[in-house]
């Protein structure tokens, strides 16, 4: 018998002895099943994340710098300090726009929530930015429609308005905004541009819930106590560090800082919310990797249980058919087979359930099933079973045909 022939019977013997334990078979599938559900929602949340995060990150722009009073990520707890640092000021941008030579635009961006009118509707809590005509350029801004205000538009102090996708499909479902008039808290802007859509931050808000408009306007509206960002586009990203100690150099002359001082502002860049975000994700993926293990562990052991018991039953079987010539490699390769059968059945079934579940869970945070996971899924139960029919196998292919036909 080739070794082919030997494997083909292996699985008919497993599928007759799974066929006849079916109860049996499916409470041991139990462990494999939670176990493969957990990795694979798991590995889902964390792929689902991964790419709302990157997509979201995005729209910061890896080579545009932030200069802020607080540093993202809290700033290691030292929050007392950073509360009692000197806020920004508007005119910044234009002293490090004068000073620097590897930045290509600068904009101060001063935020506040804000009510959006247009006839009889309304958009509530839309984010109002005040800029100036810089910051299409540092955002690399798009449009669907219109563009954005000039510089001397923004020095006039023009009541214009460029809208998000959003509040241009809440305020204008059925025609075009552009020379449009609406209302920011009550004072009219003429709309010249709908701005490209980018999507929601971690599916948690969205992007595009917005009105830019010039920051004398927004002073008019909403008062001079706000302070701005001071955002800056690197001019080649290949200079960001440099660029970053030019800006750094900059700060410091603009708020008249000794050399001895330590610096009362933050300049922030994508890099720091991308390293707290794989730390998370790390935190997250080690629990869920704990978690995985514990449940394909226990599941493990309760296959391994199951295949001790079922080679006992069939002790007799086995003295048998080594009696009639079976070699050990074929007895061994029959109880793998069966473990693996068991272990790739609660697999697919796990698989099976994932699929629903992660559905379920995007309606809370962003998941994504790619077809690696569940190759993934595949190998790792196929591996608990390899791993758990093993010892029994080798136990069953090492019985000795006389003691095993004399047992009761």
């Amino acid at each position: 018998m080739t070794f082919g022939d030997e494997v083909r019977e292996g699985f008919k013997l497993s599928f007759a002895a799974l066929n006849a334990n079916k109860a049996r078979a499916v409470l041991t599938m139990l462990g494999i099943i939670i176990g493969i559900v957990s990795v694979t929602l798991m590995g889902a949340a964390i792929s689902g994340l991964t790419n709302a995060f990157n997509n979201s990150i995005s729209s910061i722009g890896a080579d545009v710098l932030y200069v802020q009073k607080w540093p993202w990520g809290g700033g290691d707890n030292e929050w007392w300090k950073y509360r009692n640092r000197r806020d920004m000021k508007i005119d910044y941008a234009d002293k490090i726009r004068r000073d620097a030579t590897m930045l290509a635009a600068v904009a101060p961006v001063v935020q506040r929530l804000g009510t959006i009118k247009f006839g009889n509707r309304t958009a509530n809590n839309v984010i109002v930015d005040g800029t100036t005509s810089d910051l299409a350029y540092v955002s690399n801004m798009s449009f669907t429609d219109g563009r954005f205000f000039t510089n001397v538009e923004t020095r006039g102090d023009r009541p214009l308005a460029v809208l998000g996708s959003d509040v241009a499909d809440q305020l204008f479902p059925n025609q075009d905004p552009i020379g449009k008039t609406i209302k920011v808290n009550g004072l009219s802007f003429r709309v010249i541009g709908v701005r490209s859509k980018q999507g929601s931050f971690l599916g948690m808000f969205s992007l595009d819930n917005l009105v830019i408009i010039p920051i004398g306007q927004f002073q008019d509206i909403f008062g001079t106590h706000f302070h701005p960002t001071i955002e800056a586009r690197v001019a080649d990203s290949k200079d960001m560090e440099d660029a970053k100690e030019e800006l750094r150099g900059i700060m410091r002359k603009i708020r008249g800082l000794t050399p001895y001082q330590e610096d009362d502002f933050s300049i922030n860049q994508q890099d720091l919310l991308t390293n707290a975000f794989n730390k998370i994700a790390a935190v997250i993926g080690g629990v869920g990797f704990f978690v995985t293990a514990l449940s394909l562990f226990v599941g493990g052991i309760g296959i391994m249980n199951i295949m001790f018991v079922s080679v006992t039953e069939r002790t007799k079987e086995i003295g048998i058919r080594k009696a009639l010539g079976a070699r050990r490699r074929t007895i061994l390769a029959q109880f793998l087979i069966e473990s693996s059968l068991i272990c790739l059945g609660g697999g697919l079934i796990g698989l099976g359930l994932s699929y629903p579940l992660s559905m379920l869970l995007d309606k809370f945070l962003p998941t994504a099933m790619p077809v690696s996971l569940a190759i993934i899924g595949i190998v790792i139960s196929l591996a608990v079973g390899v791993i758990s029919g093993i010892v029994p196998a080798f136990r069953a292919s090492r019985l000795d045909p006389v003691d095993a036909l004399r047992y009761e």
